[in-house]
């Protein structure tokens, strides 16, 4: 695990370790990567966190991708 600290958030707030954590360990042919914080964060975007907490995978919808002109 990595030693510096993340600032905490809800469960339902978009995760910081996204943003803050490295990747540790890479599986993409299994479809998951372990963050430097214990989260695993798999390739559908769920998560599961390291206190054990499981974040639903958020995908967009249609309506929200950009259209390439």
């Amino acid at each position: 695990m990595c030693s510096h600290q993340l600032p905490s958030a809800s469960a339902d707030a978009r995760p910081v370790h996204l943003t803050h954590a490295h990747i540790v360990a890479a599986h993409p042919e299994q479809g998951w990567n372990l963050l430097c914080d214990g989260t695993i964060v798999f390739d559908d975007s769920g998560e599961l966190l390291p206190d054990g907490r499981v974040v639903d995978p958020h995908r967009v919808t249609a309506g929200q991708l950009a259209v390439a002109a």
